[in-house]
């Protein structure tokens, strides 16, 4: 079977550019083969590597696997950090035999780009060949420890929820992993309170100690260095903060606003930014407003932060907002219904901060209580935070959040389509419509689409036969008028 594998491999190489195949591929470990459940064991070396892995390459894999070894295997990839004594396992390629995976799970050495930029940024531990030509070597030094990081070890992509929102900002920031100095340098993401900003510039400085080891990372608040600079300055040890902040390989600054108006430290931020771009050092810098609405700062500042790339992240919408309380009560080992998590994303809209205060809420109400977790328990739970005084129930309202809730796009409520899926949503929409609100038949069907009054006459005579009949229709429909009502 290991033979299989390495002719899989063998035309991964062929298929896969170089730049993709040598840090991402080569360093996978063949673990076995189970017959039985027809699954192919790759091991991976860390876990930035596995997400990567999975979401880049996870189809391609295991569309050549199954052409060579068995058309309905699955692929897994498991976390091998392996034996530091033991050898590597060989896996050969169609022209010479390359180690793909280490045993002692040491990052695959990136494959330089045409100026060498990635090649000498953030050398892997032990590997001198790879230090900094005219700089101090990074070679045998540990990574930093949280308190001089900063880094709070549990943001890391694996926690981060993407979806429309964010994906641009995620995407960003995994490409700044792979190629720190180069792609996107520097990155400014912006956007609201409680978004995702902060997660995303930990992952990012996780993700690097967890790939390359030995990097000097720092996650500094705006506010922070501000004081930092102070103290420097009192103490006469400013040559000290300098050397500090221009010797880094990652830094991470979070809330630059709060630099508005500190025109010296504004000064000396400056040079630190010109400093690290100038060694190709990666700059990450969040902020809760578009560089240029920036208040009282130097142009010169807000040019720099325009000449990388500039990205908002956005509240998150239904789907997405779902999803993060899922994965948070996932994280805390809590058991959350999908209506629940449904209804409390339906009412909660304002950002990612208030999602998980309203979840924790209605978690330790249930607790207390010691009651399963149910819609009513959670409107229970979240009296004071859901609106009180809600505007009368519309015919819009009712189809962009049946819409919603069927996946299904608002227009095709006004739409001829016919799909079985979308026909169904149609008439539960009408039949809420017609138990919700004071509009006649005739309206209704006016609002969906000029459909005749007979029709909307059908589809809530059918809902209503089918929530009699059906107790698992009517378990979902009960959710939906839950949430429609508030």
């Amino acid at each position: 079977m290991l033979e299989r594998w390495l002719a899989c491999v063998a035309q991964l190489e062929d298929e896969i550019p170089a730049q993709q195949f040598k840090p991402w591929i080569k360093p996978l470990v063949y673990l076995g083969y189970d017959q039985g459940e027809r699954v192919l064991r790759l091991g991976v070396p860390n876990h930035f590597k596995l997400n990567w892995v999975k979401s880049q390459f996870e189809s391609r894999i295991e569309a050549v696997a199954r052409s060579s070894i068995d058309e309905q295997l699955s692929v897994r990839f498991e976390i091998h950090r392996g034996d530091a004594a033991a050898p590597a396992r060989p896996v050969a390629s169609a022209r010479q035999a390359l180690p793909v995976g280490q045993a002692d799970g040491a990052e695959a050495r990136p494959e330089p780009a045409s100026d060498g930029v990635v090649g000498d940024w953030l050398p892997p531990s032990n590997d001198a060949e790879y230090a900094l030509q005219g700089e101090p070597s990074l070679v045998g030094e540990a990574a930093r420890p949280d308190s001089q990081t900063r880094l709070r070890p549990e943001l890391t992509f694996d926690s981060f929820v993407h979806g429309k929102a964010n994906q641009m900002a995620w995407s960003a920031a995994l490409q700044v992993v792979e190629r720190p100095g180069t792609a996107y340098n520097p990155l400014f993401l912006y956007g609201g309170v409680g978004l995702g900003k902060t997660h995303l510039l930990h992952a990012v400085g996780n993700a690097i100690l967890d790939r390359l080891g030995a990097a000097r990372v720092r996650y500094i608040h705006a506010q922070d260095y501000f004081d930092e600079m102070v103290r420097g300055i009192q103490r006469k040890s400013l040559q000290d903060f300098k050397r500090k902040y221009q010797s880094l390989d990652l830094l991470l600054v979070d809330d630059i606003q709060f630099l508005g108006g500190k025109e010296r430290t504004q000064e000396e931020f400056f040079y630190t930014f010109e400093a690290l771009l100038s060694a190709r050092k990666q700059l990450i810098i969040t902020s809760d407003t578009y560089p240029r609405e920036l208040s009282a700062f130097e142009d010169r500042l807000v040019s720099r932060f325009g000449s990388g790339l500039i990205v908002e992240i956005e509240a998150p919408e239904l789907e997405m907002r779902v999803a993060i309380l899922l994965k948070k009560a996932e994280q805390s080992g809590e058991n959350l219904p999908e209506e629940v998590a449904f209804f409390i994303a339906k009412n909660l809209r304002s950002n990612v901060r208030e999602l998980e205060g309203a979840l924790l809420r209605v978690i330790a109400f249930a607790r207390f209580r010691n009651r399963p977790v149910t819609v009513e328990l959670a409107r229970e739970a979240l009296k004071d935070l859901l609106e009180l005084a809600r505007p009368p129930i519309s015919i819009d309202s009712i189809q962009r959040t049946v819409a919603d809730f069927f996946k299904i796009k608002v227009a095709d409520m006004y739409s001829k389509r016919r799909p079985a899926h979308i026909a169904r949503a149609r008439q539960v929409a009408m039949y809420f419509s017609k138990e919700l609100t004071q509009k006649s038949f005739p309206e209704i069907g006016e609002a969906f689409g000029g459909r005749d009054h007979t029709t909307v006459m059908h589809a809530v005579k059918r809902i209503a036969e089918l929530r009699q009949h059906d107790q698992e229709w009517n378990r979902q429909l009960h959710v939906l008028e839950q949430t429609l009502k508030g």
